[in-house]
């Protein structure tokens, strides 16, 4: 009688046990969407939960005590191997994103770098933009009644304000292009 109400309850835990398992099984079933440690830990939860399932029939079926303790050793043992060698793969698996991770910030500005190259910009646009204004000043004063120096003013000025604002973006862009190419590198490895 023992043995009928043991394996009631394992049953009755392995049917409960759905919360972990089902998850476990989609997992599995998405294959290679999921890391490799993701895989085996869901092959460890899958075999545990087996195992509780098989004790349960076997307490059923068997009136001797080895039969569902043999299962329930090989069970245990297969479910830690599976879990200690999932845990060594999510290490490994950690440990590589780190790695990947730390190659991509060390190319990354610091704020002091980031905020002097803004400042940089910033002045390259200010004074083009009082260059310009200088030399349409200058015009003005030196040509007052001349009727066409209004399209030459403009045509200075936008080329002056053109330039400098052409020097700011390639000042501010010349680190980011490093960091892309890196980028770009691990792009290529992974794919």
């Amino acid at each position: 009688m023992a043995q009928a109400v043991l394996a009631l309850g394992a049953a009755t835990v392995t049917a409960a046990g759905c919360v972990w398992y089902l998850p476990a099984l989609a997992d599995l079933r998405a294959g290679s969407d999921r890391p490799v440690s993701h895989r085996r830990a869901a092959a460890a939860c899958l075999s545990g939960w087996a195992t509780l399932g098989v004790v349960a029939v076997l307490l059923l079926v068997s009136e001797a005590w080895w039969a569902p303790t043999v299962a329930a050793g090989v069970g245990a043992a297969v479910t830690l191997d599976l879990r200690v060698r999932a845990a060594v793969q999510r290490r490994r698996e950690q440990r590589e994103t780190a790695r990947h991770w730390s190659e991509l910030r060390e190319d990354q500005r610091s704020p002091r770098d980031s905020r002097a190259r803004m400042i940089i910009v910033a002045l390259l646009i200010g004074f083009g933009l009082a260059l310009a204004v200088a030399v349409d000043a200058a015009w003005a004063i030196a040509e007052p009644e001349e009727k066409t120096g209004g399209w030459v003013v403009a045509a200075g000025a936008t080329t002056i304000v053109g330039l400098f604002l052409i020097v700011a973006a390639v000042s501010g862009r010349v680190p980011r292009r490093h960091r892309d190419d890196v980028k770009g590198h691990f792009r290529r490895q992974s794919g």
